[in-house]
């Protein structure tokens, strides 16, 4: 009868061990890598959920629309697209909102630009299209606001587009 193992099995049951457990630590890493992944674009797409939302109740109850140059207290219809638009609240204060760099910037009343939008979330491209703005139409004013941006780089990089409408409250009759 044999009482022990030989030098060849214990190495080939150590080395099989090894195998095992490499492949296991890999795939646990990997599990913790997609759920930090996951948790970031949740981060930030929350972040981007709440500034869309915040822009689009305060257009919803704004009047006197104007997107792109000029003066931003006339309003102004914008079919082509720009990334400035302003508008006046329900309150009277001047509210304007930009695309600058990687981030969506907004202004009230003239004192100055902030971000609205988390730094993680670089904006690729922020676009308003402006309708039924200008007086001496029967168009409802209306904006669109269609948002580019991803989180992340390599391969770890998450593209977002995001577009809403946005209509104007108070009847323009």
């Amino acid at each position: 009868m044999k009482k022990g193992f030989t030098l060849i099995e214990l190495m080939t049951a150590m080395a099989l061990f090894t195998i095992i457990m490499t492949i296991s630590m890999g795939s646990i890493l990997s599990v913790f890598d997609a759920n930090r992944k996951s948790r970031s674009i949740k981060t930030v797409m929350t972040n981007l959920n709440i500034a869309v939302e915040s822009m689009s109740k305060e257009m919803r109850f704004g009047e006197n629309y104007h997107c792109g140059g000029g003066s931003i207290t006339q309003p102004q219809n914008c079919a082509s697209g720009d990334t400035l638009m302003s508008f006046l609240s329900s309150d009277d204060v001047q509210i304007t909102y930009r695309f600058s760099g990687t981030a969506i910037e907004k202004e009230v009343d003239g004192d100055g630009f902030i971000p609205v939008t988390a730094p993680e979330l670089l904006v690729d491209s922020l676009t308003f299209y402006t309708l039924g703005a200008d007086t001496g139409n029967t168009l409802q004013p209306k904006v669109i606001i269609k948002i580019k941006a991803h989180v992340g780089s390599g391969k770890s990089r998450a593209d977002l587009t995001l577009q809403t409408l946005v209509s104007q409250r108070n009847l323009d009759i």
